[in-house]
């Protein structure tokens, strides 16, 4: 076994019962792996907006102020009472915060799988990634195809296997076609490129004549903008051309959700002898994976009854798909690593420069083409 640094360094999140959010960096010992493990020394982590709820907890970021942690630096900001009574859950307690990234393997047990990896560019959806190193189970990693750097590969599992499960479930539950909101994001690019190979009909929707070209310049066919006066008009005429019934909203909040439903159920009427004063037959699926959107979800029931509002994650969409087809997913996700699913980043920051007061505000805004990607060991 290679000898290993004693410790390293690594983002911590704590929500205290007085109504504060603590973020700091700290040192933390690295675990020696036992037979099956492996030691990563994460080299490309990214904040992705399914890590900021575990490390920003909804704070009031406009109270943040850094707070004296020694050499390193620590941030605190207040937490409203509404939103302080939703984490109980995690008062007082030090949480390791990062779903996914990717480092070279420096250290392995000795069983084979493990041994296997050694000296191997991987990425893992592990957790606790905001760090320096990190010890998991070999069977965990997903190992890059030799050349490929780490930051190639620091995005592989969430928006991949998020836009990829989007497709199997429209195939799971018997749907044709897709709808897909904040589609100018990473993941919405991705889900593009997917349903272009796949020769599956995609309706994006978007919130600026700018997200608009962007995607019409990679092709996409069915672009709608969500601020246009003739939104409602354009999203029906889609959904009339392409048959969508399934939609994914990354916003939550709002109406959006109803206007998708509205809008497949007037496409829905449209055909000849559809019309039924108990609304059309055609069922409507409308599924929630994010929260750009923090405000109530209002629906206005003129779609009739054959419809589902739900929330869709990526897990729990894993376990359901079975052990076949998510190694038929990540298999594509290697194989296709620098095309269909290469991720673009606005921000590449050290694990000092993710606790600048300015970057926090700056990707806790969550703005489409503003991604930030944390290097632990620098450049």
């Amino acid at each position: 076994m290679n000898s290993l640094p004693t410790s390293g360094r690594a983002i911590r999140t704590t929500v205290t019962s007085s109504g504060q959010l603590q973020l700091k960096l700290i040192e933390v010992p690295v675990d020696e792996p036992r037979a099956s493990e492996v030691v990563i020394r994460i080299e490309a982590t990214p904040i992705n907006p399914s890590d900021l709820g575990l490390l920003l907890a909804g704070a009031d970021l406009s109270s943040a102020t850094a707070h004296d942690n020694g050499d390193l630096p620590g941030i605190v900001a207040d937490i409203d009472e509404k939103v302080l009574a939703t984490l109980k859950g995690r008062f007082d307690e030090e949480m390791a915060v990062g779903n996914e990234g990717a480092g070279t393997v420096i250290a392995a047990g000795e069983a084979p799988a493990a041994q296997a990896l050694l000296g191997r560019t991987v990425s893992v959806a592990g957790g606790s990634m905001y760090a320096e190193y990190r010890t998991v189970d070999a069977s965990a990693c997903l190992v890059l195809n030799e050349g490929t750097p780490a930051r190639a590969g620091a995005s592989s599992f969430v928006n991949p296997l998020t836009a990829l499960g989007m497709v199997e479930t429209m195939r799971m539950e018997g749907h044709s076609a897709l709808i897909h909101t904040a589609a100018a994001s990473n993941l919405g690019q991705m889900l593009i490129k997917i349903c272009q190979a796949d020769g599956i009909a995609l309706i994006n929707v978007v919130r600026s004549e700018e997200h608009v070209a962007t995607l019409k310049a990679l092709g996409a066919t069915y672009v709608c903008n969500s601020s246009a006066p003739t939104f409602m008009a354009d999203l029906t005429a889609a959904i009339t051309e392409t048959g969508a019934t399934l939609a994914f909203d990354a916003t939550g909040g709002g109406t959006l959700a109803s206007k998708l439903l509205t809008a497949m159920e007037a496409a829905a009427n449209a055909k000849p002898g559809a019309y039924s004063r108990y609304g059309s037959n055609t069922y409507k699926q409308v599924y929630i994976y994010g929260g750009l959107d923090r405000s109530q979800t209002v629906l206005t029931r003129n779609f009739g009854f054959a419809w589902g509002l739900g929330g869709w994650l990526l897990t729990p969409f894993l376990m359901k798909a079975g052990e076949a087809t998510v190694q038929r997913m990540r298999q594509r996700v290697v194989d296709e690593l620098t095309t269909t699913f290469a991720s673009h980043y606005s921000h590449v920051v050290t694990l000092e420069e993710a606790l600048d007061l300015a970057a926090i505000a700056d990707y806790a805004r969550q703005a489409t083409g503003s991604k930030y990607l944390i290097t632990p060991h620098g450049a």
